[in-house]
């Protein structure tokens, strides 16, 4: 009796392990989704600095120019939700040669600026105002979340397309998605960086020295299809 109720559990078992073996007929494949944005602002990332042996001149000297700054965005008509203080510092370093200390004082600032046509003369107002260190300038849109959601859409019908070629060829069809991986790392390229160009630090009058051109939206999938 007992090794009839052994025999029983050990082909149950058995079954059970087959059963959960079973694969089901599928077929795997990546796809892509790419959609061009042309960008309709520009975040400005810029700042103020200036050196010096004593502390409290250096620290003076830089903020009258930052007061010129401000005064200047506001006068350009530039929202005040749409700029702000990101960074302000005043640092002592040491001169191991002459064996002096000094002082660095800077404040950065951030601008969006939502007319990108307004570029060249919104920078050129700023270094005449007393900028003279221009960390970035990224390009974004406001529809970002649209452009994403398109990318993701245009990447599911490219897996699909995908799978039917393939599955195609051996008279077969593709049934219901099991499995959608989201393999994106970022849905859109790495933001675009420029720097002013040297022409534009200039007295001379405003130039073209900003090229805006598109934003590129980008989603990856990987989904698995049953086969029929």
């Amino acid at each position: 009796m007992k090794k009839t109720v052994l025999f029983l559990f050990v082909f149950m078992a058995s079954l059970s392990q087959a059963q959960e073996q079973k694969q089901i007929p599928q077929i795997t494949v990546s796809g892509e989704g790419k959609v061009s944005v042309k960008p309709d602002h520009v975040v400005i990332n810029f700042g103020v600095e200036n050196s010096g042996k004593d502390a409290t001149e250096v620290k003076k000297l830089n903020d009258e120019t930052v007061d010129k700054v401000m005064k200047f965005i506001k006068k350009f008509g530039i929202p005040a939700s749409d700029f702000q203080t990101t960074n302000v510092s005043l640092n002592r370093n040491y001169d191991y040669e002459k064996k002096k200390f000094s002082f660095n004082a800077s404040q950065s600032i951030t601008i969006t600026l939502k007319d990108i046509s307004k570029y060249d003369s919104l920078m050129m107002g700023l270094v005449d105002n007393g900028i003279n260190n221009i960390e970035n300038v990224e390009f974004k849109s406001s529809k970002i979340e649209d452009y994403k959601s398109q990318a993701r859409k245009l990447a599911m019908s490219d897996a699909k397309h995908k799978a039917e070629d393939y599955v195609s060829v051996l008279n077969q069809k593709i049934g219901k998605a099991i499995l959608i991986s989201d393999n994106s790392q970022a849905l859109f390229n790495e933001p675009r960086y420029y720097k002013l160009a040297a022409a534009s630090m200039s007295n001379e009058a405003p130039m073209e020295t900003l090229a805006a051109g598109e934003i590129e939206v980008t989603a990856n999938v990987t989904v698995s299809f049953i086969l029929e």
